[in-house]
């Protein structure tokens, strides 16, 4: 077995990680998770503040 085989079985290796990565990111089961993920920076917020900038924003 020579260098270039070797390259080559990481290469492949490597492309059936990224496939396999792709598919999971892309899988319509991880949609519910991702989107709960993706509000995380909002949920420090809490209930008041938001309602006083609502209010606020209205009156101009």
């Amino acid at each position: 077995m020579d260098i270039g085989t070797l390259r080559g079985l990481g290469t492949a290796m490597v492309l059936i990680a990224f496939v396999g990565l792709l598919l999971w990111a892309f899988s319509g089961k991880r949609k519910k998770s991702f989107d709960d993920a993706a509000n995380l920076p909002f949920a420090d917020e809490p209930p008041s503040e938001k309602r006083e900038e609502n209010a606020s924003g209205s009156k101009h």
